[in-house]
């Protein structure tokens, strides 16, 4: 391993910053780190390994000469006093996407890129290579089972990372994706998303044209052959590989040259993921057989169709969708699965886009295939995000559905979850990227 190096990290408390942390100290460098506010999980997993700042806040301070690397998260802003003295002294300051890619300029890099689905395919192809006793190291958005963190950086030959769109921090204005120059890449599709940094969807798209463009001849990406904007570049570049989806049987099994095979998940659209992985994972050396074998123990990626609780009457499942399209195939896919059983979705806004009354239209439709649906908003998360209450009525005509109940309160939601779970027959589907008002699940 490289010579230890003393490493700060400002907001260290954001899930990659935090990941980031651990995977730095059990590499042995001296790393320490601050925030204005840290939440659960990370702070237990940050005070376990000692790595807790003692008080909260911004301590200009304690930055100094010593320090060699400073890593800026992306929820410090651009006035923040540590960051300013680092500048001050002329300590590097790096974001984490790009310390990433320093870490892993000599690696065969995987990047799996898109506006959904990103976290699941990253998360199969995790799984696969470690069932075939693969060395990796990894980035990704979501703790994975038989994984401790969600970032590893080692001497490994391999890194799969999750690469996302938004930008790198307050001193970094690239997004993510710009840093990693990858080998191999998968792109699962376009649908707009971050309106609060990428106002048009013509300025959003542009980062995707960017990201292809600056794939080397010899890189292969491969991208869903369904999206129409990806189908469009696609015209320009050779090393575009379309890919579709496996077929499925009556069964749900997944069928390939004439072999059926266990798929352990639902939904259309982790079809398309899982057959992205296939993809890749034969690229880096994984046989049929051994891919297949080792997917029917995959379990999922926390949060991404997590099946949290099956009584034999009720399944309760747990998602991140949060945008218009990953709203839409989240619930699409579990009514699909389960025809015949009755589908309460609840939904909460909670990203910047998902509270802006303009952006509401996008969410037409994404909540019709529920029998029952609930849309929810958390007036405290407004209050944290300087937002004002979105107007009800402007709900409903966004998701062009009548019959949806906003709810807006923890009381009101505690009521109506708890009635959906004591039903027959039924399947609760639950989908955040916030607390659901911190009810436990």
């Amino acid at each position: 391993m490289n010579e230890a190096k003393r490493i700060h990290l400002i907001a260290i408390g954001g899930a990659a910053m935090h990941n980031l942390a651990l995977a730095l100290h059990d590499n042995g460098n001296i790393v320490s780190g601050s925030d204005d506010q840290i939440y659960e999980p990370s702070l237990s997993r940050l005070n376990a390994k000692g790595l807790l700042p003692v008080e909260m806040g911004w301590f200009p301070e304690k930055i100094s000469p010593a320090i060699d690397i400073i890593i800026l998260g992306m929820h410090a802003k651009i006035d923040n006093p540590e960051l300013l003295r680092a500048l001050e002294l002329d300590i590097p300051v790096m974001s984490y996407p790009e310390y990433v890619a320093l870490a892993s300029k000599n690696k065969k890099r995987v990047v799996v890129a898109g506006s959904h689905g990103k976290t699941t395919t990253t998360s199969i192809i995790m799984h696969i290579l470690r069932e075939n006793n693969m060395d990796f190291d990894y980035l990704v958005g979501s703790i994975i089972d038989g994984f401790d963190n969600m970032v590893r950086l080692s001497e490994a030959p391999l890194i799969i990372i999750e690469g996302d769109e938004y930008l790198s921090s307050a001193l970094d204005l690239r997004p993510k994706i710009a840093h990693y120059q990858s080998d191999i890449s998968i792109i699962t599709g376009i649908a707009w998303d971050h309106i609060n940094v990428f106002p048009t969807f013509d300025e959003y798209l542009k980062v995707f044209e960017n990201y292809i463009n600056s794939h080397n001849e010899d890189a292969k990406i491969y991208y869903c052959e369904e999206d129409i904007h990806l189908n469009n570049f696609a015209q320009n570049h050779t090393n575009m590989l379309p890919y579709h989806g496996f077929d499925k049987d009556r069964n749900g099994n997944i069928m390939l040259n004439g072999e059926a095979y266990k798929f352990p998940m639902i939904g259309e659209h982790n079809l398309k993921n899982a057959q992205a992985a296939f993809l890749v994972c034969q690229e880096l050396g994984v046989s049929q057989i051994e891919f297949f074998q080792a997917l029917s123990t995959f379990t999922g990626a926390k949060k991404r169709l997590q099946l949290m609780n099956d009584n034999g009457k009720v399944k309760i499942f747990l998602d991140f969708a949060h945008s218009p399209s990953k709203v839409k195939a989240t619930v699409d896919a579990v009514k699909s699965w389960f025809p015949d059983k009755e589908l309460i979705a609840f939904f909460e806004l909670h990203t910047y886009s998902s509270l802006q009354e303009n952006f509401l239209v996008h969410y037409k439709s994404s909540l019709d295939k529920a029998d029952r649906a609930y849309v929810l908003y958390n007036e405290d998360t407004l209050k944290i995000k300087n937002r004002k209450a979105p107007d009800a009525e402007k709900i409903i005509q966004g998701f062009g559905n009548d019959a949806i109940k906003i709810i807006n309160n923890k009381i009101a939601f505690e009521e109506e979850y708890e009635d959906a779970i004591k039903g027959e027959n039924r399947v609760v589907l639950l989908m955040s990227s916030g607390d659901l008002f911190g009810v436990k699940i």
